[in-house]
């Protein structure tokens, strides 16, 4: 089998299937208008330049009379600006959203119903834990678009000796490497991502559904020692802000100021930009023997459990346009566009794309990274979660050096809050 569809066959067994209520119904598209203008938005700027090119141009050369914008969103845009312009008059036709989001925009209503297209897009060769991010209660809204696991970075100029084969080696090793100008392990405060592998490497859960209740785990016994063991990392193993999050990970990096860095495996395209880029890497320097390695998890040769993370694309409900949306979403899930995703570094949304990751070291980690993955609680309040921040608001109490279990009893309560009301 190959490896890289191996590893991607694991992450689609991992997902859990989505339940709940019916979600935006949509209606057949009527026909599509001579000219027009189509609004996609992206986030962030994961999808390279090529892909953004190829998705215009084909589209454009496909539909005489049409054009085709793409608009840059930030991820702090992708709840209240997306909820509004997504039920404004003046809606994006194609957006793209985060795994965990996707569900929530379901659930109001702000997403087209494509289940009649899901074959057209690729069927049974899109990558299957995506799928069921955009599937609500049998019917698919959201398509797979580009999955992404979490690996450790990090340069042999800075970091020397055996690599690490457990967590408590890893932590040992990133204590070890820290001074006053470096962090052995770089983890600022508002990084929930990376803070669950703590969590669940240790074997606690976010939260657990019991019946119609949703059951708060972070001041488990398990979820404890995770937190505890972060907490150690973040008082003795780092310089990163408490308050800080993960944007830009590569500024420190490419500084020298970093042992380990757990990252995205696409933040390797940001070490390696060229110094004269508008965003500079480092290819001369830190970046020049990048390498990288799966988070190690508690028992020698296992890897950690990581966060799946990953985005999906959907058709807006109040597309104006929504036969041309699908001519667009249809290009997006295409080889030759997915292709462009997989050279970039991104696991594609589709399967047999992955024949075109770059077949050296550090996307094998992602993949084998990837193997052993898990996503947030599949709730329809889990977007609300998440917009209130409060995760990262406990572990920037913990990373101050607050009560690890009191701060923990608050966050599950505030959690069982939002996700049973």
């Amino acid at each position: 089998m190959n490896k890289k569809l191996g590893a991607l066959a694991l992450l689609g067994a991992s997902a859990v299937v989505l339940g709940g209520c019916a979600g935006g119904t949509g209606g057949t598209p009527e026909e599509a208008a001579e000219t027009g203008d189509l609004t996609v938005w992206l986030v962030g700027t994961d999808t390279p330049d090529t892909a953004r090119d190829y998705l215009k141009d084909t589209f454009e050369a496909e539909n005489e009379g049409w054009t085709l914008t793409v608009e840059e969103k930030t991820w702090a845009d992708t709840s209240e600006t997306y909820v509004a312009a997504l039920s404004s008059s003046d809606s994006p036709d194609v957006v793209e959203v985060g795994n965990t989001q996707a569900l929530g925009f379901i659930d109001q209503g702000l997403f087209l119903d494509i289940s009649d297209i899901q074959g057209d897009l690729g069927g049974d060769d899109l990558l299957p834990g995506l799928v069921d991010a955009g599937t609500y209660d049998g019917s698919f809204y959201a398509a797979p678009y580009y999955a992404g696991g979490r690996i450790v970075f990090y340069s042999p100029q800075i970091v020397t000796g055996e690599l690490p084969t457990t967590l408590d080696e890893y932590v040992a090793n990133g204590i070890a490497m820290t001074t006053d100008t470096v962090s052995g392990i770089y983890a600022p405060g508002k990084d929930w991502y990376n803070a669950l592998a703590y969590v669940w490497a240790h074997g606690g859960e976010i939260a657990v559904q019991d019946g119609d209740e949703w059951d708060a785990q972070f001041s488990s016994e398990e979820s404890l020692a995770g937190l505890t063991q972060l907490q150690e990392v973040y008082l003795n193993a780092t310089n990163a802000p408490a308050d800080g999050d993960e944007a830009d990970p590569q500024v420190p990096f490419c500084a020298g100021e970093i042992g380990y860095l757990s990252a995205p495996g696409w933040v390797k395209w940001s070490i390696l930009a060229p110094a004269d880029a508008e965003n500079p890497g480092c290819p001369d320097t830190y970046g020049a023997d990048l390498a990288a390695f799966p988070l190690p998890g508690m028992t020698a040769g296992e890897t950690a459990p990581i966060f799946a993370g990953g985005s999906n694309v959907a058709i807006a409900q109040k597309s104006s346009s929504p036969e041309m949306a699908q001519a667009a979403l249809e290009i997006m899930l295409s080889e030759g566009y997915q292709k462009l995703l997989a050279e970039g570094g991104l696991t594609p949304g589709l399967i047999s794309a992955a024949q075109y990751l770059p077949d050296d070291a550090i996307t094998q980690a992602q993949a084998t990274a990837l193997a052993n993955s898990k996503f947030t609680p599949m709730s329809p309040n889990w977007g609300e979660v998440e917009k209130a921040l409060i995760i990262p608001d406990a572990l920037v109490a913990i990373a101050q050096g607050g009560d690890v279990e009191q701060i923990a009893t608050e966050l599950d309560e505030a959690i069982e809050a939002i996700l049973n009301d």
